[in-house]
């Protein structure tokens, strides 16, 4: 297992998490939120393995995998529902998911012979669609099209600076690092500073 696997496991499993977290908001059960928590974790790969043509896509035959989504989904079931700061968890959970997401995706776009700019677009892709697809069943409107959020900003902007560094010379292990830093730390300073892309 390398460090890319390392890195979309972890994501896969915060972004279970998130997944369990809005179900939660939305009084499901066990069932509800395990979809959700799927959806979540693998919504993005899934529809990223399509577009380049990877069979079968990413979870199937991957227990490490399904046993993360399983162990998300009861973990946040076996955790009180009174958690103080329940919003501000779900919001850094899907920060850190999103910068795991993007990184690994555009590696493993990149290991299936896909150009650098389809690539950044690739790991945008696999950082933010599942997470659509889960505000969608949950009836909620998603974090992608919400006005002036800078979501998909960041992956894209991760994702440029990590072909740029990757580029230069540097280290994958680092550079994979910087990437996931950088990302999760723009989502946190924008919805702190309230900073958002200009209306059309």
């Amino acid at each position: 297992m390398n460090l890319v696997d390392i890195i979309l496991y972890t994501g896969v499993f915060v972004f279970a998490v998130t997944g369990a977290l809005k179900a939660r908001t939305h009084h499901m059960d066990i069932f509800g939120a395990a979809v959700l928590g799927f959806v979540t974790a693998y919504g993005g790969g899934t529809i990223r393995d399509v577009l380049i043509g990877i069979k079968p896509v990413n979870w199937v035959n991957d227990y490490i995998a399904l046993s993360l989504v399983i162990g998300a989904v009861l973990i946040v079931s076996l955790v009180k529902k009174n958690i103080p700061h329940f919003r501000r968890i779900v919001f850094i959970t899907d920060a850190i998911g999103i910068g795991m997401f993007t990184v690994g995706g555009i590696e493993k776009s990149l290991e299936h012979g896909v150009n650098s700019v389809y690539a950044v677009l690739m790991g945008v892709i696999s950082a933010t669609f599942g997470g659509l697809v889960a505000d969608i069943l949950s009836n909620t409107v998603p974090d992608l099209l919400k006005r002036g959020e800078l979501y998909a900003t960041v992956c894209l902007f991760g994702g440029i600076i990590y072909m740029l560094l990757l580029k230069a010379g540097i280290s994958r292990e680092i550079d994979l690092i910087i990437c996931v830093i950088l990302i999760v730390a723009i989502r946190i300073i924008s919805k702190l500073k309230r900073l958002r892309l200009p209306e059309i």
